[in-house]
């Protein structure tokens, strides 16, 4: 039963090979026995869930979706134990759909990471090589579901973060257009990028899960509905189809050669399935990190405010007036990189700075949105490698912010425009898995998925035993 993947276990509960209790169990007994530190809850019994298309396949969801009743902490001791009253809207829809809550994974602290080693809660480790990190921040959720702990689950991605633990995990990571998957309940941290999106261990699994993620939800002005019923992928071939690559981006010194050397190979596979691959220019790509790293932090400092000790959550000094109350709380509540980020964030958000920081950055982002618009006039999708390097030492980048975010370098362009994205494992470097991203114009997702399906297939990739 466990190595199965979502999809087959929906399929064999629907024919009574097996019942939803029996795979509850099973999952659960194993989520109860992680050793990587993937989760930070697991239930105690199976909860209630619809009678839906999903058959009772149980579902790993990511900390910062709020679930009521149950820890929702976003990886963060400024809210352990925080119970919420309310369930996020995309929960409750798989829910509905017949995905029952199996447990709440590991994160770096409110999303902000890419190594799992921010979470207040401690580092999540890499199935593969548990001296490495899993990558972030939907780290847990990633690890979980390589390992086999999950059959599938539920991340966030702001600046890559279903994306990059994908890569460095070996599964199936989507980031769907922004906006397509409600934000109402989702714990924030950057409004204008956060996206929920599955997290998986094939491209199948990855459409039906995202398929009862979708829809406006009157709870989210930004959420819309999506143009397209979203299908199961079958293309085997990828005939017609024009792929292309920025070059320039490519030759970053910091991609790994191994990576390079995957990723070219995945590109030789797709040529041979019929496709076209062209040179394209993302002009603007360059500017992306420096943008987001004052777009995302400002943005938090914001979000982040509401954390103040008066309302839920930790509470320290409240005795010795106010002003000590929010400093002490805050303090002793946030970790060094949600602190690092609001001060980023204050400052490019503070009077005198706004326009120089905050405002041009927003002008970066219209440009690469721009940029990718030129694009499409000259190709169907967009492929790059997801991380330019394999999941690397725990410990290895904390003392080094730049190299940290340096991880996000293909990711984010995507993220800013608001664009669809995916990563499917499309190889091995050093013995570690390589993600392969593919990206299209928004609301693109069929198209992406029946690309990366038809890869996926060609590849072969192995994944990691899960069934011992």
């Amino acid at each position: 039963m466990i190595e199965l993947t979502a999809k087959q276990l929906a399929d064999a509960i629907g024919r009574g090979d097996v019942s939803a209790a029996e795979a509850f169990d099973a999952y659960r007994e194993r989520a109860a026995a992680d050793d990587l530190n993937a989760y930070l809850w697991v239930a105690e019994e199976r909860p209630e869930a619809g009678a839906g298309p999903l058959n009772g396949v149980p579902l790993a969801v990511k900390d910062l979706f709020c679930t009521e009743g149950v820890p929702s902490q976003s990886g963060s001791r400024i809210l352990e134990g925080y119970r919420p009253p309310y369930t996020a809207t995309v929960v409750r829809r798989l829910a509905e759909a017949g995905a029952p809550l199996l447990g709440k994974t590991n994160q770096d602290e409110f999303a902000m990471g890419s190594s799992n080693e921010n979470s207040g809660f401690g580092p999540v480790r890499n199935p593969w090589d548990r001296e490495r990190v899993p990558g972030g921040s939907s780290g847990g959720s990633a690890a979980a579901v390589a390992a086999g702990s999950a059959p599938w689950a539920l991340g966030t991605d702001t600046g890559g973060s279903i994306r990059q633990p994908a890569a460095l995990c070996g599964i199936v990571g989507l980031k769907p257009t922004y906006g397509t998957v409600s934000r109402y309940g989702m714990i924030a941290f950057a409004s204008s990028l956060d996206q929920a999106g599955p997290l998986t261990r094939d491209v199948t699994d990855a459409a039906l899960l995202y398929a009862h993620m979708v829809g406006r939800d009157p709870c989210d002005s930004t959420s819309l509905e999506h143009p397209e019923a979203i299908a199961l992928p079958s293309s085997e071939r990828l005939d017609g189809l024009r792929i292309g690559v920025p070059r320039d981006a490519l030759a970053h010194e910091g991609v790994e050669p191994g990576v390079l050397a995957a990723f070219e190979a995945t590109l030789a596979r797709a040529e041979e399935l019929g496709a076209a691959v062209v040179d394209i220019a993302l002009p603007h790509a360059d500017h992306a990190l420096s943008a987001y790293y004052v777009i995302a932090p400002a943005e938090a400092s914001s979000n982040l405010a509401r954390f103040d000790g008066v309302r839920y959550g930790l509470r320290r000094d409240a005795d010795e007036g106010l002003l000590a109350m929010y400093t002490h709380t805050r303090h002793d509540g946030f970790g060094p990189e949600v602190k690092r980020r609001i001060l980023i964030g204050t400052y490019a958000l503070s009077s005198g700075y706004y326009d120089a920081y905050y405002g041009r950055a927003q002008q970066v982002r219209t440009r690469i949105a721009e940029d990718f618009r030129a694009a499409f006039r000259e190709c169907d999708l967009v492929a790059t490698p997801t991380s330019p390097t394999v999941a690397f030492k725990l410990g290895e980048r904390v003392d080094d912010p730049l190299a940290m975010y340096l991880g996000d370098l293909f990711t984010i362009p995507f993220s800013l425009a608001g664009l669809p994205a995916i990563s499917i494992p499309c190889g091995l470097s050093e013995g570690l898995p390589v993600g392969f991203q593919l990206g299209g114009p928004a609301f693109s997702e069929n198209r992406i998925l029946d690309a990366a399906y038809a890869l996926e297939q060609a590849i072969g990739f192995t994944p990691l035993e899960v069934g011992g």
